[in-house]
Formats: structure tokens, sequence, C-alpha cells
């Protein structure tokens, strides 16, 4: 393969071009690699060379972003792929008042991920490089103890402060700090650029989910605040991740993305017949993958592949696969490049 094959194929199929063939790729935390900069960056160069995939996310700490703002959490303790909270930003409703604007070279967790991502660059030149970033709104639930998925509780948060509570005593607090979290990643994503990377994975997480928001408190709490963060892409490529069940992907259509990701096997959501406008990101149930079900996962592949032909596809697990998934499982994917 040509040094600029990769990239070509990457900015073809996210530009809405169908491409000579789907991108191909897989991804899942490295708990034990994510603390510092160097084994992180370390361990996803190695990954990314062992399968060649024609793209590489990076998947920082889960919790990256609320540490800005000073949640604490113990890395020697994990739940899935949630190290276990022992401290939290906003205990009181007035504590929200003191999420304020961070500098990105005042805060040791982004100058963390910023060289995170130069060593991966320098390590893999010509493999797209996508860098995962959270929403304000799920980076304010995590501040205030809240899992931001439905029916899921924060690993280690005993008594989380209710935004329902928080949303009714200081509502414009809330704004102000969304407002403040939105401008803050907004920096970080131009240093990001200025690194090397080649686009950003941006999850809103579970919060398009009708338990946790109504969709008008959605439009009010989050698709302002993620304007401002997508919108300060100025280069790269945009993949919005739409996580969990009822994720309601074509509530994205206007959003400014080039590629939509959403669980296609989970309960409530669209397959990948979905009306969406952008470039459709997934086609296999992560889920199978710890269960090495290799002949599941080529069904489900093949399947896809089949359904998306005359489509711009990149073909992935619906989310993270599990840290505990085999070489050979996950080499299955490479089958199909």
């Amino acid at each position: 393969m040509g040094n600029q094959e990769k990239m070509k194929r990457f900015s073809e199929i996210l530009s809405g071009e169908k491409g000579d063939r789907p991108l191909v790729s897989g991804w899942h935390h490295f708990l034990d690699k994510e603390q510092n900069a160097e084994d992180l960056a370390e361990a996803t160069i190695d990954f990314a060379k062992k399968y060649d995939w024609d793209l590489i996310k990076i998947n920082p700490r889960a919790t990256y972003l609320p540490e800005i703002w000073g949640n604490r959490y113990d890395f020697e303790d994990y739940s899935w792929v949630f190290p276990k909270q022992i401290g939290v930003a906003i205990k009181e409703p007035s504590d929200v008042w003191k999420i304020t604007y961070k500098q990105v070279d005042e805060s040791k967790e982004l100058r963390e991920q910023i060289q995170t991502v130069e060593i991966i660059r320098e390590g893999l030149p010509d493999t797209p490089i996508i860098q995962t970033i959270f929403s304000p709104l799920s980076v304010l639930m995590f501040l205030t103890g809240l899992q931001p998925y439905a029916n899921q509780s924060v690993y280690g948060s005993e008594e989380p402060l209710l935004f329902e509570t928080l949303f009714k005593e200081n509502r414009a607090g809330v704004h102000q700090a969304l407002h403040a979290i939105s401008l803050t990643i907004a920096s970080y994503i131009k240093e990001l650029e200025k690194s090397g990377v080649d686009g950003i994975f941006y999850a809103v997480t579970g919060t398009a989910h009708h338990d946790l928001f109504s969709e008008e408190m959605f439009n009010e709490l989050s698709r302002p605040y993620d304007y401002i963060v997508l919108n300060a892409v100025q280069e790269g490529k945009r993949i919005l991740h739409t996580c969990g069940s009822y994720s309601q992907p074509e509530r994205f259509n206007d959003y400014p993305i080039e590629g939509i990701s959403w669980d296609t096997a989970a309960e409530g959501n669209p397959g990948l017949d979905a009306k969406v406008k952008a470039t459709k990101v997934g086609g296999i149930d992560h889920t199978i993958f710890e269960g090495s079900d290799d002949e599941k996962i080529i069904a489900q592949a093949n399947q896809a592949i089949q359904l998306m032909n005359e489509e711009p596809f990149i073909l992935v697990p619906n989310c993270a696969v599990s840290p505990h998934v085999k070489d050979a499982t996950l080499a299955t994917l490479k089958t199909f490049k």
C-alpha cells in the first residue's frame, strides 16, 4: 500500500465518496496503559501496526475530561472501562459556578493527551488518527457524579447530585458551566489539529436516550454546545457517536459532522438502513467480540458490507470491544480489508 493510500481513502469516505472499499478498524481501551502519554501512545501504535487498521481511534481514559475540573478516580480499581470515582467536582448546586474555562497549557490532562497525539503521529505518519472527545453535557454529568448513560450509575458514586435538582436550582449555572466546558474543548481541538490529528470521535454518550433527557431538554443542554465543539474542527473529519439504546442517530442529521456511529444492535435503535446523512460507521455488534464468536462476527461484517455496497462506509464494531478480546477474534476484521 502506498504511503498516502490510507489518508486518501479516509478523506474520500468521510467526504461522502464511496471509495474503493470500506475503511476497516476496531478499538478498545488499554486499561493498564492509559494513565500517561508514553504508555498510551506506545500501546496505540503497537495496536495499529499489529492489525494494520485503516484508521486509529485513540482511546484515552474515559474520565480524562472530567478530571480537568477536579473529579478524582482510583486507577487501580475499574468497572468495565471506568475507574472508581473517589471525588466529584459538583457536590451541591452552587458548585456548578466553579466550572470555568481552562487554558489547554494549564491543564495537565489536556497536555498529556496532546503529547500522546504527538507521539502517535510520529509513530504512525501515514495512518489517519482521530481523538476521542466527550460532549460538554456528558462531561457535566460526570462532574455531578452521574453516568451519562440511562439506567447506569457511576462506579464509586454514592450520592450523586441529581441533574433535575441542579437544573431546577441553578439553570443559569448549568449553562455557564456547559459554555465553559465547550470553549475549553474547542481550544483543545485547535491544539489537537496542530499536533497532527485527522479528526475527532465525538461521543454524546447516552444523552439522546429519552430516559435521560427529553428532546426539548437535549436541544437546550446539548445541541448548542455540541455545535461550539464541532465547529472548532477546521481541518479534520468529525465522527459523532451516540451510544447505547434509543440513541436516535437521525437526530443528528443537521449536525456539522462527516460520520455517524451508533449501536445498530441495541434496543430501540435502527439498523444500518437508518435514514442518516453522514457516512455510516459501525455494523458489527461489539458485545460478541469478548465471546470469541468469530463466525458471527464474520457473518455480521459480510451482511453490513453487502448492505452498504453502494454507499461510503466504515466497518467497525458498534462501540469499543472488550479490553480482554482475543487477538485472533479481533483479527477477523482484517480479512475485510
